[in-house]
């Protein structure tokens, strides 16, 4: 359970506005930690048993830490902070290579063929703009 029930409460009377913002602020915080070595749009697409259900609790807990920090007298707050550091910890060690979690890796489709093109011989970052070519100027 990622939650108590007394906390459910509160949190079912946020707007449904605020609750959208709380995801995909979890969400973005998420995938900037993860972004560089696993496919994060797959992984939060998912959904049913295909989904990581570690992730999903991951951003559970995230989501819930920025809703009870907007709540008044901010209720609830001490465990959400405490499990909010845990995970911000876990995904760090997710970012140093240390943890590998059951996530869809990156790739990269250079050429729309839905296969990962980063170890072809022909791959040339010039043509993605990652590096500007240098010019001569005399």
């Amino acid at each position: 359970m990622v939650v108590d029930e007394e906390t459910l409460d509160v949190i079912q009377q946020s707007d449904d506005n605020n609750l959208d913002i709380a995801e995909k602020e979890a969400i973005e915080e998420i995938s900037g930690y993860l972004r560089s070595r696993y496919n994060v749009k797959l992984a939060f697409s998912l959904s049913g048993l295909d989904r990581n259900q570690q992730l999903v609790m991951i951003t559970a807990d995230i989501m819930l830490y920025h809703c009870t920090a907007w709540l008044p007298k901010r209720l609830g707050f001490d465990i959400r902070e405490i499990r909010y550091n845990q995970w911000i910890k876990w995904l760090e060690s997710v970012q140093e290579g240390k943890i590998t979690p059951d996530l869809p890796p990156y790739t990269l489709d250079t050429d729309g063929d839905g296969e990962d093109d980063s170890d072809d011989k022909n791959y040339n970052r010039f043509q993605f703009g990652c590096i500007a070519p240098v010019t001569n100027v005399y």
